[in-house]
Protein backbone atom coordinates (compact mmCIF):
# COMPACT_ATOMS: atom_id res chain seq x y z
CA UNK A 1 0.00 0.00 0.00
CA UNK A 2 3.23 2.27 0.38
CA UNK A 3 4.27 1.48 -2.68
CA UNK A 4 0.65 2.48 -4.32
CA UNK A 5 0.64 5.69 -2.53
CA UNK A 6 4.25 6.74 -3.39
CA UNK A 7 4.07 5.95 -7.01
CA UNK A 8 0.71 8.14 -7.16
CA UNK A 9 2.28 10.89 -5.38
CA UNK A 10 5.28 10.80 -8.16
CA UNK A 11 3.10 10.31 -11.12
CA UNK A 12 0.88 13.26 -9.98
CA UNK A 13 3.93 15.16 -9.46
CA UNK A 14 5.51 14.55 -12.40
CA UNK A 15 2.25 15.55 -14.18
CA UNK A 16 1.64 18.63 -12.59
CA UNK A 17 6.01 19.52 -13.99
CA UNK A 18 4.55 18.55 -17.52
CA UNK A 19 1.49 20.49 -17.26
CA UNK A 20 3.35 23.53 -15.91
CA UNK A 21 6.07 23.41 -19.31
CA UNK A 22 2.98 22.50 -21.12
CA UNK A 23 1.52 26.08 -20.29
CA UNK A 24 4.82 27.72 -21.25
CA UNK A 25 5.17 26.27 -24.62
CA UNK A 26 1.78 27.33 -25.28
CA UNK A 27 1.72 30.71 -23.71
CA UNK A 28 4.84 32.16 -24.28
CA UNK A 29 7.32 32.57 -27.15
CA UNK A 30 10.70 31.34 -26.58
CA UNK A 31 12.54 34.06 -24.64
CA UNK A 32 9.57 35.55 -23.41
CA UNK A 33 9.38 36.96 -20.26
CA UNK A 34 5.95 37.39 -18.62
CA UNK A 35 5.76 38.67 -14.72
CA UNK A 36 4.10 36.87 -12.32
CA UNK A 37 4.23 38.07 -8.81
CA UNK A 38 5.81 41.54 -9.55
CA UNK A 39 9.32 42.51 -8.03
CA UNK A 40 9.32 38.57 -7.02
CA UNK A 41 8.81 36.16 -9.74
CA UNK A 42 8.52 36.15 -13.47
CA UNK A 43 7.76 33.42 -16.20
CA UNK A 44 10.71 33.44 -19.07
CA UNK A 45 10.21 30.83 -21.71
CA UNK A 46 14.00 29.20 -22.11
CA UNK A 47 15.30 25.67 -23.52
CA UNK A 48 18.10 24.29 -21.84
CA UNK A 49 19.98 21.84 -23.12
CA UNK A 50 22.47 21.44 -20.02
CA UNK A 51 21.95 20.71 -16.56
CA UNK A 52 21.37 22.66 -13.88
CA UNK A 53 22.53 26.55 -14.81
CA UNK A 54 22.95 25.05 -17.99
CA UNK A 55 26.52 23.46 -17.79
CA UNK A 56 27.35 20.59 -19.61
CA UNK A 57 25.10 21.83 -22.99
CA UNK A 58 24.28 19.23 -25.25
CA UNK A 59 25.34 15.95 -23.46
CA UNK A 60 21.89 14.48 -23.28
CA UNK A 61 23.12 10.63 -23.43
CA UNK A 62 25.41 11.77 -19.98
CA UNK A 63 21.94 13.36 -18.86
CA UNK A 64 19.90 9.94 -19.65
CA UNK A 65 22.11 7.40 -18.47
CA UNK A 66 22.38 9.81 -14.94
CA UNK A 67 19.14 10.00 -14.45
CA UNK A 68 18.54 5.90 -15.05
CA UNK A 69 20.90 5.98 -12.75
CA UNK A 70 19.84 7.86 -9.99
CA UNK A 71 16.39 7.54 -10.29
CA UNK A 72 16.95 3.75 -10.63
CA UNK A 73 18.63 3.63 -7.58
CA UNK A 74 16.42 6.17 -5.32
CA UNK A 75 13.25 3.92 -6.54
CA UNK A 76 15.53 0.30 -5.27
CA UNK A 77 16.09 1.90 -2.08
CA UNK A 78 12.20 3.47 -1.66
CA UNK A 79 10.84 0.26 -2.74
CA UNK A 80 13.37 -2.41 -0.75
CA UNK A 81 13.45 -0.44 2.65
CA UNK A 82 10.28 -0.96 4.58
CA UNK A 83 11.27 1.53 7.52
CA UNK A 84 11.58 4.60 5.80
CA UNK A 85 10.77 7.76 7.83
CA UNK A 86 7.47 9.75 6.29
CA UNK A 87 10.52 12.40 5.51
CA UNK A 88 12.91 10.02 3.70
CA UNK A 89 10.08 8.87 1.70
CA UNK A 90 8.96 12.10 0.73
CA UNK A 91 12.53 13.05 -0.11
CA UNK A 92 13.56 10.08 -2.13
CA UNK A 93 9.67 10.82 -3.84
CA UNK A 94 10.85 14.27 -4.68
CA UNK A 95 13.99 13.31 -6.24
CA UNK A 96 12.46 10.58 -8.46
CA UNK A 97 9.64 12.51 -9.86
CA UNK A 98 11.95 15.34 -10.31
CA UNK A 99 14.79 13.19 -12.04
CA UNK A 100 11.53 11.75 -14.56
CA UNK A 101 9.95 15.46 -15.00
CA UNK A 102 13.07 16.44 -16.52
CA UNK A 103 14.46 13.08 -18.29
CA UNK A 104 10.14 12.67 -20.00
CA UNK A 105 11.33 16.70 -21.79
CA UNK A 106 14.83 15.49 -22.74
CA UNK A 107 13.46 12.24 -24.32
CA UNK A 108 10.71 14.15 -25.59
CA UNK A 109 12.23 17.64 -26.67
CA UNK A 110 15.79 16.59 -26.85
CA UNK A 111 16.08 19.84 -24.16
CA UNK A 112 13.96 21.01 -20.59
CA UNK A 113 11.87 23.40 -20.51
CA UNK A 114 12.29 26.11 -18.16
CA UNK A 115 10.82 29.01 -17.10
CA UNK A 116 10.70 30.03 -13.21
CA UNK A 117 13.02 33.54 -13.22
CA UNK A 118 13.36 34.94 -9.10
CA UNK A 119 13.38 38.81 -10.00
CA UNK A 120 14.73 39.46 -6.47
CA UNK A 121 18.17 37.52 -6.86
CA UNK A 122 20.18 37.10 -9.89
CA UNK A 123 19.83 33.01 -10.29
CA UNK A 124 18.98 30.44 -13.23
CA UNK A 125 15.99 29.83 -14.68
CA UNK A 126 14.74 26.52 -13.76
CA UNK A 127 11.24 24.73 -13.90
CA UNK A 128 8.93 22.49 -11.38
CA UNK A 129 11.12 19.10 -11.78
CA UNK A 130 14.83 20.95 -10.72
CA UNK A 131 12.37 22.46 -7.31
CA UNK A 132 11.62 18.79 -6.71
CA UNK A 133 15.06 18.03 -7.19
CA UNK A 134 16.58 20.51 -4.86
CA UNK A 135 14.05 20.14 -2.22
CA UNK A 136 14.67 16.37 -2.25
CA UNK A 137 18.81 16.26 -2.24
CA UNK A 138 18.55 18.79 -0.01
CA UNK A 139 15.56 17.30 2.92
CA UNK A 140 17.61 13.91 2.29
CA UNK A 141 21.00 15.54 3.11
CA UNK A 142 19.49 16.92 6.12
CA UNK A 143 18.09 13.52 7.17
CA UNK A 144 21.22 11.68 6.67
CA UNK A 145 23.38 14.27 8.29
CA UNK A 146 20.77 13.89 11.59
CA UNK A 147 21.16 10.15 11.47
CA UNK A 148 24.77 10.53 12.15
Amino acid sequence: MKSFKLLLSSLLLIFLDQLSKYWIVNNLSLGEIRPFIKGVLSLTYLQNRGAAFSILQNQQWFFILMTLFVVGAALYYLLKTPTLSFWKSLALTLIISGGLGNFIDRLRLGYVVDMIHLDFIDFAIFNVADSYLCVGVALLLIILWKEE
